[in-house]
């Protein structure tokens, strides 16, 4: 039987999703995905493969899925996304479609990642705020993070920043974007007057790595970690664990490049 390969770009607010990946008795993006498609394709055979398993009310403005499609292709490649989107809950809406070859991997073929994690901190913020931006309590040193941020460029090892499971992967990544800046891109009246996002990009990152960056700056900017002990921890990893896992919440996948 033939089969068929489409690349499906898409957003989504995480903030109502257990992460990306479909799990029993979870809402999850991937399974609302399917669920759509079932109404949509119906009496049709297909499987999906998302490009980032993204954690749970984690968001994406820049996401990808393929789509396996067995049989006849897709008659109308436009109807299909405004099928999609009209059937899709609010909070998550396709924008793009093309058709790839069946060389074509949606996971290796990712050639280039930017998340942003945006925050605000010393008040509590708007509840209108809670799906996009974190709050953190603590006064924070912005110029202080901001150096530890830079830290983070370049080739490391980030065992320090995954979860003790992840141990037995591999661990080395090359950063090559890793600044944090004055928010200017995100606007809304219940904002905060003055937010902040980490802009982060590489390849690809293991599991929890820059919600745990985020952390780690987090730490730095309120005293409870310092420069060195920072530098250590992507020198000589085992010199020190770190727990902290900033909220999924702040954090959206804002970029992604194939190719």
């Amino acid at each position: 039987m033939a089969r068929h390969y489409y690349l499906l770009r898409l957003q989504y607010l995480g903030f109502r999703y257990s992460g990306w990946q479909r799990q029993p008795g979870q809402k999850t993006v991937e399974g609302m995905l399917l669920k759509t498609l079932k109404y949509v394709l119906p009496d049709r055979r297909y499987k999906i493969l998302g490009s980032s398993r993204t954690d749970s009310r984690v968001s994406s403005l820049d996401g990808a899925f393929e789509l396996f499609l067995e049989g006849q292709p897709l008659a109308s490649e436009t109807s299909f996304i405004q099928d999609m989107n009209q059937n899709l809950p609010p909070d998550i809406r396709v924008f793009e479609i093309s058709k790839v070859n069946q060389d074509f991997n949606i996971i290796n073929d990712a050639s280039y990642k930017v998340y942003q994690y945006l925050f605000a901190y010393g008040q509590k913020l708007h509840p209108f705020c809670a799906p996009v931006m974190a709050g953190f309590y603590d006064d924070l040193d912005i110029s202080l993070m901001q150096e530890g941020a830079s830290l983070f460029i370049g080739t490391h090892n980030f065992s320090s920043y995954t979860t003790r499971d992840q141990k037995g992967s591999r661990l080395e990544r090359t950063v090559t974007l890793c600044e944090l800046l004055t928010n200017t891109e995100f606007k809304a009246s219940f904002f905060p007057d003055k937010s902040y996002v980490l802009r982060i990009g590489a390849q690809g990152f293991v599991r929890y790595q820059v919600r745990m960056i985020m952390g780690a700056l987090v730490s730095l900017g309120s005293g409870k970690l310092t420069l060195d002990q920072l530098r250590n921890s992507l020198h000589a990893p085992e010199t020190l664990e770190l727990t902290y896992i900033a909220p999924g919440s702040g954090l959206h996948l804002h970029q992604l490049d194939f190719g």
